[in-house]
């Protein structure tokens, strides 16, 4: 009876899985992650702390637990192929071994029939996959609005995860994050992250300057520096809600 108890604690809730059988300790912002039933979920995270791991968990979790195919899309294929590199390490770690139908460097089939496939930015390759499970998208401020474009069908009937660390103020990850309705948000700073030390955010933030050092560590949005015009003066300038400044001519 225990057995079966942690067996149904691992498929109700993945922060369970990842700590009995994965050895993961996951931080609160990924816990929040791991347990989200909400269709779709939006994270702003500073670099180095942990988005594509918690990635790898989310979609390992429901290849085992809610058989069907998961789509992992990332800019490159180096980067694909890293996170895919991160689902099958954990996959390999857990004992008993979970047989495989398919393995390669990007994708792999499950005995249950679930598929975790790991794709670059190729919008033509997305189109050829049909009604996913769940849509990963890893540092999707990089990722061509083409490709997103091609991923949006998908989300109307299965659930997505979009993560990034903020790349400007446009495009797809930024309209969505700041517009974007039926949301869940998750924000992660540098400071907040316990594996991330004062220390080398102080260092960061000397090499990199005060703009890229809050795009990279703070999630904060910024305009390039070599922006003539920022973009709220952009905005203001396209907006038509304001009076003229000179007088009407009387008729």
């Amino acid at each position: 009876m225990a057995e079966i108890g942690r067996r149904l604690a691992w498929a109700l809730d993945p922060v369970s899985f990842a700590a009995d059988r994965l050895n993961f300790r996951a931080d609160p912002w990924q816990r929040q992650l791991l347990r989200s039933r909400s269709l779709a979920v939006m994270l702003n995270c500073c670099r180095q702390s942990g988005k594509s791991t918690t990635a790898a968990i989310v979609a390992l979790h429901m290849a085992i637990y809610d058989p069907g195919l998961v789509l992992c899309v990332s800019p490159s294929l180096r980067q694909s192929r890293e996170l895919f590199a991160k689902v099958m390490l954990f996959l390999k770690s857990i004992e008993p071994v979970i047989p495989l139908e398919e393995d390669n460097k990007s994708s792999c089939e499950l005995s249950n029939g679930s598929r975790i496939v790991s794709l670059p930015g190729d919008p033509d390759t997305v189109r050829g996959f049909s009604a996913p499970k769940l849509v990963i998208s890893d540092e999707a401020a990089y990722i061509a609005d083409a490709m997103q474009a091609a991923i949006a069908p998908m989300l109307a009937v299965s659930r997505g995860r979009t993560m990034s660390s903020p790349n400007g103020r446009r495009g797809y990850f930024y309209e969505n994050w700041i517009h974007g309705e039926g949301i869940e948000r998750i924000r992660i700073v540098g400071r907040e992250c316990p594996r991330i030390s004062a220390e080398f955010l102080e260092e960061q933030r000397k090499r990199l300057g005060p703009t890229l050092y809050a795009q990279e560590f703070e999630g904060e949005f910024t305009d390039a520096d070599t922006s003539a015009f920022s973009s709220e003066l952009i905005e203001m300038a396209l907006t038509d809600d304001f009076e003229p400044f000179w007088p009407r001519l009387a008729a």
